[in-house]
């Protein structure tokens, strides 16, 4: 039975609420994706859509949206969720997990995206046209004479010693 701990954040007042699911709202969960926009009625959070944004397995093992399925790879890494670089241009084989929601999967990170209520229907915004910008005349250029490329001196080898 699938059981996850669950970490909704709310980006409007920057604060994150965990709860835990199990039995059938746990297997809405399962065999979805990173990236995806989910109702959180499903979850028992009201009036909101929900965005899959991570998770993590019960080993620590990160999820990523760019590995395929749910199973565990070693992938080589620069960025992103499961590698900190400890120097400039540092790569690292690292253990991370697919991007898709399996039993293995213990915690998985939402991020909640605001929805109209059902009763309004939100009007269809209308953007402005932006004005043409008037063309500059261009001053021409004066290009400068090239240069020539500084030559290092040689430098002189020490004396070789004899014996």
């Amino acid at each position: 039975m699938a059981k996850f701990k669950l970490i909704v954040s709310d980006p409007s007042n920057g604060k994150s609420t965990v709860s835990e699911v199990e039995g059938s709202r746990a297997q809405a969960l399962i065999g979805r994706s990173l990236g995806e926009t989910i109702d959180g009625s499903a979850l028992g959070i009201a009036q909101s859509r929900l965005l899959i944004s991570g998770g993590c397995d019960k080993n620590g093992v990160p999820m990523r949206a760019d590995v395929h399925g749910g199973a565990k790879k070693y992938i080589v890494l620069s960025s992103g969720p499961g590698f900190r670089a400890t120097r400039h241009g540092e790569r690292r084989r690292k253990l991370v997990r697919g991007r898709t929601i399996t039993d293995d999967t213990y915690q998985v990170n939402f991020t909640m995206r605001k929805e109209a209520p059902a009763t309004e229907q939100p009007t269809p915004k209308v953007e402005p046209k932006p004005e043409p910008k008037p063309v500059k005349e261009s001053k021409p250029v004066e290009k400068k004479a090239p240069q020539k490329p500084k030559t290092k001196k040689a430098e002189k080898k020490p004396a070789k010693r004899s014996r």
